[in-house]
């Protein structure tokens, strides 16, 4: 579709110079080093910009060139990203530099076809390291550019649907300024972020009001057009926090996820899946924690472990869930033993802690060849992934029989963590949380 020329003009020169003016002083943008904008556009997906800097400021002091990054073991690199999220996102960024580092003697490549053979570099990545770093006029295309598009122009598309990208990206191309193509790709995702805001857009503070087909027709708040995305698979999953006795005395037992899929190679506390009582015994009732899907992200402590002593059979306790917008997103309350997830369609009330902590013992024997103790309840725990939904449960447990167990006589997975190894290992932030938690509790680790 073909828009005024008066309208695009009329965006370009106001939008960039709005920008010139009012625009952040965010860190990635005081330079043009190709790898660093790299960086900060990885980490800033799916994430927002006040978290992500801090992050960015570690991540280039840590690993300050495409050579450091490359020769970088995958654990640093995983524990410098401990708390993003999607963890994904740090594989594929060192897979990609390394890349760069074989192939291309560590320079980042400026054409669209070379960037975008490097792997996890979509669309909207490479056309953001080419205009910024490189000020070539190719569109970055993401949420907020799409916002901004559709409320200016009045496009009606379903924008998660790809030809409507594809038509975005078409449209971004023709509104870049000769010369100007970082700033004004930078211009767009800014007024996304700071004034064309997904709720309440700040109109009257916009530089392109005047001409903005959105708003003149009313539009403004009911735009974009975007189809509901499926809501995440519910499980439920109870977590032993197993602690050593012995020789292992004030430490913990934790597993490494296996070498592909979820949160792959991560560290976490041992858990099972609870699912329905089915005919065939306990071996019907649960599964092995290893669930398929290609996204992760960090979650949230539900109830403090002070909380448990006031937490009797059948009292409730504070309990949280993180909305599927994004890992930093705030949490929710819930109550004890009930299913928070919005759209969820699991059952009402979990089985008595009795029943779970013989259903956790069983599964870890079965599936894991761990023999667990189970003693108490610690803590309710959710997260959600962009598929699923954990509403988990925390059991305090000791080995039976083997409380100083050596990891030896574990499987090869498994191995015991002191306070001062915390450091060492990489968390998702749903684990991260229960051991902080449990931590202060005890008074160790507080300085972690």
């Amino acid at each position: 579709m073909e828009y005024p020329t008066e309208q695009k003009r009329f965006f370009s020169a106001n939008l960039l110079a709005w920008y010139l003016i009012h625009r952040r002083d965010l860190p990635w943008r005081r330079s043009r080093n190709p790898y660093y904008i790299w960086i900060s556009e990885v980490m800033l997906q799916q994430t927002r910009v006040d978290t992500v800097i801090p992050y960015f400021h570690r991540f280039v002091e840590l690993f300050p060139t495409v050579e450091a990054l490359a020769e970088a073991p995958e654990d640093e690199v995983l524990k410098a990203w401990e708390g993003l999220g999607y963890y994904s996102r740090a594989r594929n960024l060192q897979q990609a530099v390394r890349e760069v580092h074989e192939r291309y003697g560590g320079i980042v490549p400026d054409t669209k076809e070379d960037i975008s053979s490097l792997r996890g570099v979509g669309p909207y990545t490479s056309g953001a390291i080419l205009s910024i770093a490189y000020n070539k006029p190719e569109p970055a295309v993401d949420g907020n550019v799409m916002r901004v598009l559709s409320r200016y122009f009045l496009i009606e598309e379903d924008i998660a649907k790809p030809a409507a990208r594809v038509g975005m990206e078409r449209l971004a191309r023709d509104l870049i300024p000769e010369g100007s193509a970082g700033d004004f790709n930078q211009a767009l995702m800014e007024l996304g972020a700071m004034v064309c805001t997904p709720r309440s857009p700040q109109c009257l503070t916009c530089p392109v009001m005047d001409h903005c087909s959105g708003r003149l027709a009313g539009r403004e708040e009911t735009l974009p057009v975007k189809s509901k995305a499926k809501p995440p698979k519910p499980e439920r999953r109870l977590v032993a926090l197993i602690e050593g006795e012995g020789e292992n005395a004030g430490r913990i037992l934790i597993r490494q996820r296996p070498q592909e899929g979820l949160l792959a190679r991560m560290w976490e506390l041992p858990h099972v899946e609870l699912r329905a009582a089915a005919s065939g015994g306990a071996r019907g009732s649960l599964a092995a924690a290893e669930p398929p899907g290609p996204a992760d992200g960090p979650g949230l402590l539900l109830a403090a472990a002070n909380e448990a002593a006031a937490a009797s059979a059948g009292a409730d306790s504070p309990a949280e869930a993180q909305p599927a917008a994004g890992p930093e997103a705030p949490a929710k309350r819930g109550r004890r033993g009930k299913a928070a997830a919005a759209g969820s369609d699991a059952p009402a009330a979990w089985p008595g802690d009795a029943h779970s902590m013989e259903q956790l013992r069983i599964a870890l024997a079965e599936e894991e060849h761990v023999d667990v103790l189970p003693q108490d309840w610690i803590a309710d725990t959710n997260h959600t992934f962009s598929h699923l939904y954990w509403d988990m449960k925390v059991y305090r447990c000791r080995l039976g029989g083997q409380g100083g167990a050596p990891a030896g006589q574990l499987p090869y997975r498994y191995r015991w963590m002191s306070p001062e190894e915390l450091e060492r290992y990489a968390f998702p932030n749903v684990f991260l949380r229960v051991l902080k938690m449990y931590a202060e509790e005890r008074g160790v680790w507080a300085g972690k």
